[in-house]
C-alpha cells in the first residue's frame, strides 16, 4: 500500500510518500513545496492542489493522509491552514483516493511513543525508521512522512500501547511495534 502524507501549509507544504508491506515501511519520496507569502492566497492554494495532483499522478498512491486542523492563537492562520488542508483533501478525492486524517497528537504518539513530542523528536524517529541519511532543513517533509506512517500503524493495528506504567510496559510496546525498533548495535 502506498500512502501519500501531506503536511499542508500556506508557506510550506510537506509531501511524503511511503510504501508499506506488512510491518516493513519503505521511503518512496519526500519534498517541501515552498510558497511565496507575497503571492495571493488563492494562487498558493492552486499551487498546493497542483502539486498534490502531480504527486498522485506520478507515484500512484492508494491513500492520501493529512493532519487534522490545529487551532492556534491566530485565527487567520488557522483559517488559511484549513484552506490548505481542503485543497489537499480535494486533490485526493478528485483522484479517487481514500482520504484519512489524524490529529497532531496521534501522529506524534504513533511515531515516537509520546503525543507531546517535539518536532525534533518526530524528525529523528522518522529519519531513523525510514533510513534517511541527509540533513533536512525543515520539519515539513518529516511531518508529512510521520502522518503517512501513522496511517500505516493505525491500519495495521501496529500502534498498541500497553496499559500500565513502567519498564514492563515499554518492553511490551517494543514487542508490539517491531517496525519502530532501531538496531543501535549497527551504528
Amino acid at each position: 500500500m502506498r500512502i501519500l502524507g501531506i503536511d499542508p501549509g500556506t508557506a510550506v507544504t510537506g509531501i511524503g510518500l511511503i510504501e508499506s508491506r506488512g510491518t516493513e515501511i519503505k521511503l518512496i519520496h519526500f519534498e517541501s513545496l515552498h510558497l511565496n507569502s507575497k503571492q495571493l492566497l488563492t494562487i498558493r492554494l492552486k499551487l498546493i492542489y497542483d502539486k498534490c495532483i502531480n504527486c498522485i499522478k506520478e507515484f500512484k498512491p492508494d491513500q492520501l493522509v493529512v493532519e487534522t486542523a490545529f487551532y492556534g492563537k491566530n485565527i487567520q492562520s488557522t483559517l488559511k491552514l484549513g484552506q490548505a488542508r481542503g485543497v489537499a483533501i480535494i486533490a485526493g478525492l478528485n483522484s479517487d483516493l481514500n482520504v484519512s486524517e489524524y490529529s497532531p497528537r496521534e501522529v506524534k504518539k504513533s511515531v515516537t511513543g509520546n503525543g507531546a513530542s517535539t518536532k525534533h523528536q518526530v524528525q529523528y524517529m522518522v529519519k531513523a525508521i525510514l533510513g534517511i541519511k541527509e540533513d533536512l532543513t525543515d520539519f515539513d517533509c518529516t511531518d508529512a512522512l510521520a502522518v503517512a506512517m501513522c496511517h500505516v500503524y493505525s491500519c495495521q493495528n501496529l500502534f498498541k500501547f500497553p496499559s500500565g506504567n513502567g519498564r514492563s510496559s515499554w518492553t511490551k510496546f517494543v514487542e508490539n511495534n517491531p517496525a519502530k525498533n532501531l538496531d543501535r548495535k549497527s551504528k
